[in-house]
């Protein structure tokens, strides 16, 4: 037996209340609270012989039915791990105009062609826009399944019905398609929740892989409830700045894959471009001779990622100095300044301290304390890096530098692109590795280092 009860749901977070409040406690949005109604279950106990016996499998049972489909775009599938898995759901966002919508659409074109059935549906555009985008992109040939539809009842009969069954399905987006058995307005905490729940059903029950484009907020979160993103089983992020012309796809959640994982893309006149080789990229040339940079050897995912760190200390008769920071962690930054001030003796208590990621890539790795701290202490000694050096390390607040992983793929990476020197902490497990090593223990021997250089070029 259930009862019909009052509550107030906030259309940005999903959050419940009781009564209604100006401010939502959860998101902090403002006025986002709306009266619904929902059926609150009273305890009553369950009787014996009303559920259905459920069947149950070993964990090695056959999986050969669940291989997977390839998008025919390199760097979309690793990302997904190796291509779609039937019955999977993906969830993809990114700010307005990014290009989630021309990646996709290349995406099942090039599946479309390859032999695979695929449906895209959009909400947002009709189909003569979505024509119009193919035939610059030089896609107009593929035999895409293309619809403008926003009634869910409609889109799950049109995929059941269809003919061969597709392998692919792209909604694009989620906030505009609507269960019309709901009172609420598309895009609602409610239709959202139950929209992506028949949507991931249809998936699983016909094995058709579905990707759910989703509306970012201004924070870049993607925008509804929170459960949308443990509903699907991928959650990929599409980055980028409208400065630079690379495109960054991110693996947050994969089930059938590894998280972190990045797909790099190029934006051209003939839509996205994939970046097979993007260290050469993001770092200008190793024999270079400029203080203030160091080349950071990094991990996305499974892929070695060669990064220019680019650092500025610049004095100021200001009684507060500036920390601008763009690519990299402010917090982390304003530690490694303490660290080098207590236990390496270098001041920048006076001095502005400009921190920036080349190309417009953000790192997130503690694995770059160690080439920041270079590209800090090279641009406050005006001593350049040595050439041909990468640098990669975690620092501990007593000024200590530990070891991290996958230091092999990171030197192998390195290798490729003609670096010759590597300043590692000290204890890293190399397998083998034909560059030169210099090990550290303590970040007082970087600064001696650039102390030694110095020394050195004024004898000459």
């Amino acid at each position: 037996m259930a009862r019909s009860s009052e509550q107030f749901t906030c259309q940005h977070c999903g959050e419940t209340y009781r009564k209604w409040q100006g401010r939502c406690d959860s998101c902090g949005e403002w006025n986002t609270l709306v009266q619904s109604t929902a059926d609150v279950a009273v305890p009553s106990g369950m009787t014996l012989g009303k559920g259905r016996a459920l069947t149950f499998t070993a964990l090695n049972a056959d999986i050969s039915e669940y291989t997977r489909t390839l998008s025919h775009i390199g760097e979309l599938d690793r990302v997904l791990g190796g291509g779609f898995v039937p019955g999977s759901s993906v969830l993809i966002g990114g700010d307005p105009g990014i290009g989630k919508s021309t990646l996709l659409l290349q995406a099942v074109a090039k599946m479309a062609l390859a032999a695979s059935p695929c449906i895209y549906i959009s909400g947002e555009e009709a189909t003569q826009q979505i024509s119009m985008r193919a035939q610059r992109l030089g896609l107009a040939d593929a035999p895409v399944q293309l619809a403008s539809a926003n009634s869910i009842r409609d889109i799950i009969t049109s995929v059941e019905k269809a003919t061969p069954a597709p392998k692919l399905l792209v909604i694009d987006s989620i906030q505009t398609v609507f269960a019309d058995n709901l009172p609420s307005a598309p895009g609602t905490v409610a239709q959202v929740r139950a929209s992506a729940q028949e949507l991931i059903r249809l998936a699983r029950k016909t094995g058709t892989s579905v990707i759910l484009v989703g509306h970012v907020t201004k924070d870049g979160q993607i925008a509804g409830p929170r459960v949308l993103e443990h509903m699907v089983d991928t959650v990929l992020y599409f980055e980028g700045d409208r400065g630079h012309q690379f495109r960054i796809l991110r693996a947050v959640k994969n089930r059938f894959g590894a998280t972190d994982e990045i797909g790099v893309f190029e934006m051209s006149d003939a839509g996205l471009r994939e970046v097979a080789n993007p260290s050469s990229l993001f770092i200008s040339s190793p024999g270079k001779t400029i203080s203030g940079a160091s080349v950071f050897a990094g991990m996305e995912g499974t892929r070695p990622l060669l990064v220019e760190i680019q650092g500025l200390v610049a004095a100021t008769p200001q009684a507060t100095p500036r920390r601008a920071v763009v690519g990299w962690d402010s917090a982390r930054l304003a530690m490694l300044l303490a660290v080098l001030d207590t236990r390496c003796g270098l001041s920048f208590s006076g001095s502005e301290v400009y921190l920036n990621v080349a190309g417009g890539l953000r790192v997130q790795e503690p694995a770059a304390d160690l080439a920041v701290a270079a590209a800090l202490v090279s641009s406050i000694s005006d001593v350049p890096v040595p050439p041909g050096s990468l640098f990669f390390g975690e620092i501990g607040l007593s000024g200590e530098i530990r070891p991290v992983g996958q230091a092999d793929a990171r030197l192998k990476e390195a290798a490729k692109l003609g670096f010759t020197t590597a300043v590692i902490p000290a204890g890293s497990k190399i397998k083998d590795s034909k560059m030169k090593i210099i090990e550290v223990e303590h970040l007082r021997e970087i600064v001696s280092l650039f102390s030694e250089t110095k020394q050195v070029s004024r004898a000459v």
